[in-house]
């Protein structure tokens, strides 16, 4: 009777199962455009983003809507200085972001976190350093395109501001020179308001806690500071109002054009630093916007280990 000898299965050795195919993709022979390149589309892309472009429409509703808060009191202004036929019109340009500070502070706060918390949350941002973006073009373009966007929010009622009082025929020697002084002072915070939320926003990747924090930052402090100036100037403390300001992002803005820019202060009286108590504002302001930068750079370097 004949027996079934079993089938032997071949032993391969793990070389023998290796194979490469060619699925056809061709290799990159074009040119590389480099860090230079790369950290422009970052920060024209962060621009964009500040103002929903790009994006859904859920996400264009806030900047769009706040830039519109921003420009129509200036359009009205404008309105009425033509319609009355004044001679000045009704606000300074350097007054005006002082005014509206409140838009300003929720704009930042609202596009601060977008542009740093979703790459922290996401842990996108070692995938920018590894190459050929470096740590310093990081923070260089995300810096520059929020002052960016915040100094298009801030100048462009100037603008309607300066164009209404050309159209209302009033002087423009004058009016030239209160349109720069307000686009020096608007810059200015413009770099100061965003290195500022920039660093509150990087410290945390949820959203919601980093629009609560700024929000809270730049309100606090400026309420906080507008009461211990007005209680300084009940009890005739005249000489403290100028020093007290130095502890909010607003009034050092506030102090800076009012002692050099010809801008009428907002503090209690209207009195407002001397030049050379404006010269210590100018040099914390910078010292702040200067110490954002570092502090950026630190946080970054932590993050793309």
């Amino acid at each position: 009777m004949a027996v079934e000898q079993p089938t032997r299965t071949p032993v391969t050795q793990p070389g023998d199962q290796t194979r490469i195919h060619n699925i056809g993709y061709r290799t990159y022979d074009g040119p590389r455009l480099g860090r230079s390149y790369a950290t422009r589309s970052l920060y024209s892309q962060s621009l964009r983003g500040a103002y929903g472009l790009g994006r859904s429409v859920k996400s264009k509703v806030l900047p769009m809507l706040l830039f519109v808060v921003m420009c129509v009191p200036a359009a009205i202004m404008v309105a009425v200085a033509v319609a009355t036929k004044a001679n000045d019109l009704p606000l300074h340009y350097t007054r005006y972001a002082i005014v509206m500070q409140a838009v300003i502070s929720l704009y930042i706060a609202s596009q601060a976190p977008q542009s740093v918390s979703r790459d922290l949350r996401f842990k996108t941002v070692p995938l920018y350093f590894s190459r050929p973006i470096e740590t310093a073009d990081y923070v260089r373009a995300k810096f520059a395109a929020l002052a960016s966007a915040l100094f298009i929010l801030t100048a462009a009622p100037l603008l309607v501001l300066y164009v209404g009082a050309l159209l209302a025929k009033l002087d423009f020697a004058d009016q030239t020179k209160g349109f720069a002084q307000g686009l020096v002072s608007v810059a200015l915070l413009s770099l100061l308001f965003a290195g500022i939320g920039l660093v509150i926003a990087s410290v945390t990747p949820r959203r919601g806690f980093g629009i609560a924090a700024v929000i809270a930052v730049l309100t606090i402090s400026y309420g906080a500071v507008s009461t211990l100036q007005a209680i300084a100037e009940v009890q005739n403390s005249t000489g403290a109002i100028a020093w007290i300001g130095l502890f909010s992002p607003v009034t050092l803005i506030d102090g800076v054009q009012s002692a050099f820019l010809g801008a009428t202060s907002a503090f209690p009286g209207g009195v407002g630093p001397t030049n050379g108590e404006g010269a210590i504002y100018v040099l914390l302001t910078l010292g702040l916007i200067a110490a954002s930068y570092g502090l950026l750079m630190r946080r970054y370097k932590k993050v793309g280990l």
